[in-house]
């Protein structure tokens, strides 16, 4: 066999796996390879790993059992845990009357609207928690911008209003659209206490 074509025998061996290999990391369509995006939502789950710890109220009106670790920032009355695009929100005001699914529905959800971006309403309902009932928001918004790329992903929220004798307080979840914290979410807010 000469050498010549020794060398095309070879060049074509490598061409053939070569192509194997670039094929076989992803589907194609139409000759066309799939990619993934850099705006892919980032995984949002809490893990059944979390350890949880009891944060009490600066003003001693109320507990609730928060994901230990997370950031802690607190502004007046109001208290944040983050984790990456993860938020637990605990606000704390006072209302002369119980929050009912009505009255969330004709004054917060319009606040929430305003000033929230890419609002959009799941449903308002009224659900029961270990402190009693609560009327919860269920909504989709677009998180802050990333302070690095500017980019915005979808995220799912709950907003739960806890009300006792003029005390009201509103635990806000919220985590990447599509994150499965059902449980996580609905632990926390049965934890959350009013104290005596």
């Amino acid at each position: 066999m000469s050498r010549s074509r020794v060398y095309i025998l070879t060049a074509l061996a490598f061409a053939v796996v070569a192509i194997g290999c670039s094929s076989s990391g992803g589907s194609s369509s139409g000759g066309a390879s799939t990619t993934t995006t850099t705006d892919a939502s980032p995984a949002g789950d809490i893990p059944d790993t979390q350890a949880f710890v009891a944060f009490t109220a600066p003003s001693g009106a109320y507990t609730i059992k928060v994901p230990e670790g997370w950031a802690q920032s607190t502004a007046g009355s109001k208290a944040t845990f983050t984790d990456h695009f993860n938020t637990v929100s605990i606000d704390a005001t006072t209302s002369a009357t119980a929050p009912t699914p009505a009255t969330v529905r004709a004054v917060d959800v319009p606040l929430l609207q305003q000033s929230s971006s890419g609002f959009n309403l799941g449903g308002v309902d009224t659900v029961a928690r270990t402190a009693g009932p609560a009327t919860v928001v269920t909504y989709r918004v677009n998180s802050a911008p990333d302070a690095v790329t500017g980019k915005r992903i979808a995220l799912d929220a709950q907003q739960f209003r806890f009300w006792r004798t003029g005390e009201l307080v509103t635990v806000t979840l919220s985590a990447p659209h599509g994150s499965d914290n059902v449980d996580a979410w609905k632990m926390m807010t049965n934890s959350f206490a009013w104290s005596q």
